[in-house]
């Protein structure tokens, strides 16, 4: 007697069927992946970035708590440069003579120089309107002998990917800190 439920033992393997769909959801998995490294890797730049302005920050705080005279971290376009206040915001040229004249100044830890394709942008405290850094414009935040410094936030662009903080008036520290990833 032959059996309605006859199995064929002779072809056995996957149908196209079942081989699109795995190739389908193993291509799902390779883009998430992709896609996450790239957001990581613009996340842990801006991160580092993020990091190295509040070092900055809280190490002009402390000169001018030290030294008793104001310092400021200046912001330009790709750069963000500690200084003495009374050099902040000065052309370039004028800045390079008064640093050939100070001995033992190292321009190295007191510069940071973002990615090319980074965006910096400030929020002063009691405004609504960010300013960004262009070509032309030259941003200060000032820092006290008597350790206070103005409450600013900064937002910083990379790619799709963004990151802000905001600063404490008595600690030069991040008290808020957010990161975005903007969808175009």
């Amino acid at each position: 007697m032959i059996s309605a439920a006859k199995t064929n033992k002779g072809h056995r393997g996957f149908t196209l069927l079942e081989i699109v769909i795995v190739l389908g959801v193993a291509a799902l998995i390779i883009g998430g992946v992709v896609g996450s490294v790239v957001l990581s890797s613009d996340q842990r730049t801006l991160s580092n970035a993020v990091g190295e302005i509040e070092l900055l920050a809280k190490r002009a705080r402390t000169i001018s708590i030290l030294k008793q005279t104001p310092y400021a971290l200046e912001f330009r376009e790709g750069i963000v440069r500690l200084m003495p206040l009374a050099q902040a915001g000065m052309p370039e040229k004028k800045k390079s003579l008064i640093a050939e004249d100070e001995a033992g100044a190292t321009d190295e830890n007191r510069v940071l120089k973002l990615k090319d394709d980074m965006a910096i942008s400030i929020l002063r405290w009691n405004s609504e309107k960010w300013l960004s850094t262009t070509k032309d414009t030259v941003h200060v935040w000032r820092f006290d002998p008597d350790g206070l410094c103005e409450p600013i936030s900064l937002r910083l662009i990379l790619n799709q990917s963004s990151a802000q903080n905001t600063y404490h008036p008595l600690t030069a520290t991040a008290i808020e800190s957010e990161s975005y990833l903007e969808i175009r």
